[in-house]
């Protein structure tokens, strides 16, 4: 377990006779601003744990604070200009930037040994206890010792047997020092495992999407990188579990100069305090205007939202790669005024994170949230990967480019409002893009759900004309088609599903519910005993196959 001296947070301003010392006036900072990543086994290639280790390094630490390069901190934050506030800031105030200098200026003396501070204590055990449960990759990835970045995802099936409820999820990265960051996705229908060629040895990818149901969207922010604290979910935002369930850790990784092995472990930690509170996270993106010239110093690409709904912004998580610059977010209220989510005027990818806001930022319904983003393709760009610049376009290399801007975002009237506003975001992506079968899925998805079916079909057959071989678009069409009781139509969208993929139990019970009430029992009873024979406790299945059977008490074998 970790644990933390508590460590007071006002550094005392030294006085014109005397020079600051590591006792009184620096162990405070480094304590608390940068222990975290400077200890033995984290991140950071050295330890600022003693006064011996900050000392000798007190030029380069008095030069890497003095030009903001440390501690790592994105978000500007202006008391004017109010750009979000922000929990575990780990920005310097500029009387402990100058604190610092003039403490490596005077010889970085000690002061009374005695008086130093106990420095905080990281032990190898978990930071936030013991897990309820914990998961081990089932094999290392092989990292070379050179070479591009490697982008690679490990699958951990948690065997749940039984709904529960995740409060936290800590992420241990197996070698902290060669693992830029992660991502953890809950995948609910088994999609990850048909992109694994070698069953436990995990599939390459970047900016990997799972498969899901519209019904059950992403809400929860789960993500590691070097130095965050593992977040822990009030009461109400626990998020669930269940059987069949897994959990697929994306991880970028970079060579150290030497081959490595990392395997990664998830410690997830359980609540009894059920989800009420049910946020949402919502995409705005433009990586289709992403086509930079070489050269060019200043390109912008946008996107904007407008909130179907009040709403609070929960946190906030900005993405771009090496040609990113400024990043920003604020939003339009409906009176014309202007609230900032978060500016970011020197982005570097190195230090992208999940920032939550220290209180929630509340917008009104017909707010428009804007993202506002601009890259720097030029030689003046020091983190421009290529040299001479070359013409970027969107995609899933580090060295492609990407804009993307993530909110958690939560409704601010009680009970599920969820399907509200992922519909006005399918529609907002259509409306960027008419040839988004994803999009036209979900929005029909989620129509049906709502009781407009009609509009749901129109939706679905606009997904099945653009993604003609994706299975689940032909079984949601069915399912409208059948809710309309054009169950002649159905059954023939059904049984394309099947042809797509004969192992779709869902497809495969719908379609026997469409055989039924069109009369046809005998191949509805054969379509529920073929589900039966791969899954012999499916209890939907049963109890179908159990009413037919007494309907037409002698079927055909």
């Amino acid at each position: 377990m970790r644990f933390a001296i508590a460590i007071a947070l006002l550094v005392p301003i030294a006085r014109a006779d005397s020079p600051p010392t590591f006792a009184h006036d620096i162990a405070p900072i480094v304590y608390e601003k940068c222990a975290a990543c400077h200890h033995a086994g984290a991140a950071a290639p050295f330890s600022l744990l003693t006064y011996d280790d900050v000392k000798k390094r007190a030029a380069q630490i008095a030069a890497a604070t003095k030009s903001g390069y440390m501690p790592p901190w994105l978000p500007e934050k202006s008391p004017e200009a109010g750009y979000g506030e922000f929990q575990d800031d780990r920005r310097l105030t500029q009387e402990q930037i100058e604190t610092i200098s003039a403490w490596a200026r005077a010889g970085a003396p000690e002061g009374p040994a005695a008086e130093i501070p106990p420095a905080p204590l990281y032990a190898s055990d978990w930071t936030l206890g013991p897990p309820d449960l914990v998961l081990e990759a089932k094999n290392p990835v092989q990292l070379p010792a050179s070479g591009r970045d490697i982008y690679w995802n490990l699958i951990f099936d948690p065997h749940m047997t039984e709904r529960r409820w995740v409060r936290a999820v800590e992420i241990r990265p197996g070698l902290p020092r060669v693992v830029h960051h992660a991502n953890l996705l809950v995948d609910r229908a088994g999609a990850a495992r048909l992109q694994e060629k070698s069953p436990g040895k995990g599939f390459p990818g970047m900016d990997l999407v799972i498969g899901r149901s519209p019904f059950d969207p992403d809400g929860n922010f789960l993500f590691w990188k070097p130095g965050n604290a593992p977040h822990v979910e009030p009461d109400g935002f626990a998020w669930p579990l269940g059987p069949g369930n897994q959990l697929v850790l994306n991880m970028h990784l970079q060579p150290s100069g030497k081959p490595e092995q990392v395997r990664p472990s998830i410690g997830l930690y359980f609540t009894d305090h059920r989800q009420t509170q049910f946020p949402l996270l919502v995409q705005l993106e433009d990586d289709q205007a992403l086509d930079i010239p070489a050269g060019t110093r200043d390109f912008p690409v946008s996107d904007d939202f407008k909130l179907p709904l009040d709403a609070d912004i929960l946190a906030v998580y900005p993405h771009a790669h090496y040609l990113g610059k400024l990043l920003e977010a604020y939003a339009t209220l409906p009176d014309g005024s202007k609230k900032w989510l978060i500016r970011i005027p020197n982005w570097d990818q190195n230090w992208q994170a999940v920032y939550y806001y220290r209180e929630p930022v509340f917008l009104p319904k017909d707010s428009v949230i804007h993202m506002r983003y601009h890259y720097d393709n030029s030689t003046a760009n020091p983190r421009n990967p290529n040299s001479p610049p070359k013409r970027v376009t969107a995609g899933n290399q580090s060295t492609d480019e990407m804009a993307h801007l993530w909110l958690q975002i939560l409704p601010h009237a009680p009970g599920d409002h969820r399907r509200e506003l992922e519909a006005a975001v399918m529609r907002h992506r259509i409306e960027k893009n008419p040839n988004d079968a994803t999009a036209h899925m979900n929005l029909g998805a989620l129509l049906l759900s709502r009781l407009d079916p009609q509009a749901a079909v129109a939706e679905l057959h606009t997904a099945a004309r653009l993604a003609p071989k994706r299975p689940e678009v032909h079984n949601m069409l069915g399912l409208g088609l059948a809710t309309l009781n054009r169950n002649s139509e159905a059954i023939p969208q059904f049984e394309l599903a099947l042809r797509l993929r004969p192992d779709y139990a869902s497809a495969r019970f719908n379609l026997a519910t469409a055989l039924a009430k069109v009369g046809r029992i005998d191949e509805a009873i054969a379509n529920l005993r073929q589900i039966l024979a791969a899954n012999p406790d499916d209890p939907y299945a049963k109890r179908r196959l159990a009413e037919l059977s007494g309907l037409h008490p002698n079927p055909k074998p």
